[in-house]
């Protein structure tokens, strides 16, 4: 079932369940970006195909704001803003071990590896190194993991998931980047909100959404 944070003729913002990709997938196979389509096709009783410009992705075991343009005026507007950073982007994750702070700044350079559908960390000195920075918060320490907020900087593939890791604090269910703890739905990593003005009328929007209920038996409300 779809839920919804936000519609009108220009936006939708959903929120995104873990376990499903966002789009790019096989025929036949589910993906996000389908399932929007066919909420939009059927609620306002749309022949035909049904335009949705994704303008933000999430890793297929991640949860959380996902935005949609309903117009190619909306999203041609909105993607400029994720191109020019000025979207403001809050995850939460839930990672192993325990810092020696609170708080924290990180830059990192990495390189696709499309072979084993990951990133790996490089060089700055690498002519392939994307940088990809973040700053997170610890809200809570919990016997061996820990609950962060993270504030992206920039927006790659995988970053946060590949930042955590190579510091020795993969987040949990993360097996791809060396998680050894288990969790219940995909991994625990979710966009908890999302700040942009509105394509249209220029009002500046945020959109929050509540962790799903897995996270619950981990300490976070």
């Amino acid at each position: 079932m779809i839920k919804t944070l936000y519609e009108d003729n220009h936006l939708l913002v959903l929120i995104k369940p873990a376990g499903i990709p966002t789009m790019g997938v096989e025929a036949g196979r589910p993906s996000f970006l389908e399932q929007a389509r066919q909420y939009v096709k059927e609620k306002y009783n749309k022949p035909g195909n049904v335009y949705l410009g994704v303008v933000s992705r999430l890793d297929t075991p991640t949860s959380g704001v996902m935005v949609f343009a309903r117009t190619s005026k909306g999203a041609e507007r909105l993607n400029a803003q994720f191109r020019n950073r000025t979207v403001n982007k809050v995850y939460w994750a839930l990672a192993q071990g325990n810092p020696q702070t609170d708080v924290a700044h990180w830059e990192d350079f990495i390189v696709h590896d499309s072979r084993h559908r990951k990133v790996n960390p490089v060089s700055s000195d690498n002519p392939d190194a994307i940088d990809c920075r973040l700053s997170f918060t610890r809200l809570k320490q919990f016997p061996g993991y820990f609950w962060a907020e993270i504030h992206l900087e920039t927006g790659r593939k995988h970053q946060i998931r590949l930042q955590f890791s190579q510091r020795g604090f993969p987040l949990l269910g993360d097996y791809k980047y060396g998680s050894r703890q288990k969790f219940p739905d995909g991994i625990a990593l979710h966009c908890r909100s999302m700040t942009f003005e509105h394509p249209t009328t220029k009002e500046v929007m945020t959109f929050t959404a509540p962790v799903p209920n897995c996270w619950k038996k981990f300490g976070v409300e």
